[in-house]
């Protein structure tokens, strides 16, 4: 993490504007103050078009092109909370990098990041964002995340930011004890965010809430 870049990086944003949208996270049930306050810190703006970036700091999820979206606030604070299990996470698989949002809160809460991204476009600008922010803890690769990332496995938190069914590639890649957050269920239709941990006897699964992504799909673009 490297906070003074990411301090400087939101630059003239209004405290007051950003500590509302923290206020609106713990309204709405997030009571982790780490994640919190990495959120509070990280230039949302950074990470969408200029012309959305008044709307940076809504609760709201934005587009950032090619059919994708930056994810809700709420949703990235949720699945963030999900997977620390502990004061620091050690390395992290991110499966749909899209703007690189997610990959920057990750970055100041893991020893490493690894984030895969389908569409080259938004791999080339995200690794780009997070170079300017001096995140250097985050590998992005244009990749399908399906395959996940077999050469740095297992990962202790996979998170998946594209709704559909997990590959098993993708559990077989989670330490023991490791943590898994992915939307479940098919576009369009009702997902439920789920939590799958992997221990000694299995997996072990807990449903957080519904949620709504854009669908996992397979292949480069």
């Amino acid at each position: 993490m490297n906070a003074e870049s990411l301090v400087r990086g939101i630059g003239m944003t209004s405290e007051r504007t950003r500590r509302r949208l923290i206020d609106q996270l713990r309204a709405e049930g997030i009571v982790n103050e780490t994640v919190l306050e990495v959120i509070a810190r990280t230039p949302r703006h950074l990470f969408v078009d200029e012309a959305l970036s008044s709307r940076a700091y809504e609760n709201s999820a934005l587009p950032i092109g090619r059919g994708q979206t930056i994810s809700q606030p709420l949703v990235v604070a949720r699945m963030t909370e999900a997977v620390l299990t502990g004061p620091r996470l050690g390395k992290v698989l991110e499966v749909g990098t899209g703007s690189g949002y997610q990959a920057a809160i990750l970055a100041q809460l893991a020893d490493q990041v690894f984030t895969t991204e389908r569409i080259g476009e938004l791999a080339r600008q995200a690794k780009q964002r997070l170079h300017r922010l001096k995140l250097h803890k985050v590998f992005v690769r244009h990749l399908d995340g399906r395959d996940g990332w077999p050469s740095q496995a297992p990962f202790d938190a996979i998170l998946v930011t594209a709704g559909g069914q997990v590959p098993d590639t993708l559990y077989e890649q989670l330490a023991e004890g490791g943590v898994l957050v992915a939307p479940v269920g098919e576009p369009g239709k009702v997902q439920h965010l789920e939590r799958v941990v992997r221990t000694a006897d299995g997996l072990e699964r807990e449903t957080l809430g519904a949620v709504s992504f854009v669908p996992l799909l397979e292949g480069l673009d």
